[in-house]
């Protein structure tokens, strides 16, 4: 009886394997590249990858982490990947400008998560850093810096280049800093052993949308169910990964990035939760993802006004909407 189980058995095995490599074969090659190291900010792809979620709807997605050397958007450009992590709106209005076929199918982040960081009881109001010296580097200088110039009064004069060191701030308690909402914060506090101030500039009208994803325009014209797919999934795993079992994400993450600790990922989400990086405004409503022409609008009206972009851009050319605002995901949120 037993022989007669086993040999039962091992032909129902075998017809599984075969239509799991069957599967496997059938799914659909694809690479999306991060704008930099394995990180919890990443979260949502890494956990439709681990979970299953890509596969489910035909994708083989291999994630190509950025870096201090790596270039992800270039070789998107060569088409040797297929999707590319956007850092904010102004790197597809510079794409339109220099006639590059990029577009915006989705934004994960609802708000950028650049800050301000000052040290308590002596800036404790986005007006109370006006009177500070502010480390800034030379990329938000050239962008989010000439917006707080325009739309607040603060001044070329007070700002000093940022070099990525926060000793400068933890020194002198008239200095704020730049910083990620999940990077600088974390660091001053376990080196400088307080708690910052911490301002976050969309919270003061910075509109842009970032952590961004984007392809070429000959994707979305030869393969727009592939866009769909990676889309959709996308949402999916961000879902899962803020408001469900984050673990097969994280284990990934920390495969990718050797350096990546638990206790860091953990701080991370808590603060994309807690400012609503990931999940507000028209998302709450919508579904993570979503893109709205007047959020969009509302963002190139003020980079035009800080002297940012061109007046005469065309900007809409910058994104499409045809893939996110459905939903989809929403029942996944707990």
């Amino acid at each position: 009886m037993r022989t007669a189980r086993i040999t039962a058995i091992i032909p129902a095995l075998a017809a599984s394997l075969i239509a799991v490599a069957a599967q496997a074969q059938d799914l659909v090659k694809v690479s999306y590249g991060t704008n930099w190291l394995a990180q919890a900010e990443h979260g949502g792809f890494y956990q439709s990858v681990a979970d299953g979620t890509y596969a489910a709807c035909g994708l083989d997605v291999t994630i190509v982490p950025g870096g201090p050397q790596v270039n992800n958007r270039a070789l998107m450009l060569a088409g040797k990947i297929d999707f590319n992590m956007g850092g904010d709106l102004l790197q597809a209005f510079s794409a339109v400008e220099q006639g590059i076929p990029v577009v915006n199918v989705a934004a994960i982040f609802q708000k950028h998560p650049q800050v301000i960081l000052s040290h308590p009881g002596v800036a404790d109001s986005w007006e109370d850093l006006k009177k500070l010296r502010l480390l800034i580097g030379d990329n938000g200088y050239q962008s989010y810096y000439q917006w707080m110039i325009k739309a607040y009064g603060f001044t070329a004069d007070q700002r000093v280049p940022y070099t990525f060191n926060p000793a400068p701030f933890l020194a002198d308690k008239n200095t704020g800093m730049q910083g990620y909402l999940s990077s600088e914060p974390y660091v001053v506090e376990k080196e400088g052993g307080f708690k910052p101030n911490v301002f976050l500039i969309a919270d003061a009208g910075y509109s842009s949308y970032a952590t961004t994803i984007e392809t070429m325009q000959d994707t979305l014209e030869s393969r727009p169910e592939v866009v769909k797919c990676f889309v959709e999934g996308s949402i999916k795993g961000w879902y899962n990964y803020i408001y469900n079992d984050s673990t097969p994400a994280n284990a990934l993450i920390m495969k990718d990035n050797p350096e990546m600790t638990q206790d860091k990922i953990d701080y991370a989400i808590a603060k994309m939760k807690e400012h609503g990086i990931v999940d507000s405004g028209d998302a709450l409503e919508q579904g993570i993802g979503v893109m709205t022409e007047e959020k969009v609008k509302d963002f190139y009206d003020k980079m035009v006004a800080a002297g940012v972009v061109s007046a005469d851009l065309d900007w809409q050319a910058s994104f499409v909407t045809d893939y996110v605002g459905h939903g989809v995901g929403m029942d996944l949120k707990k």
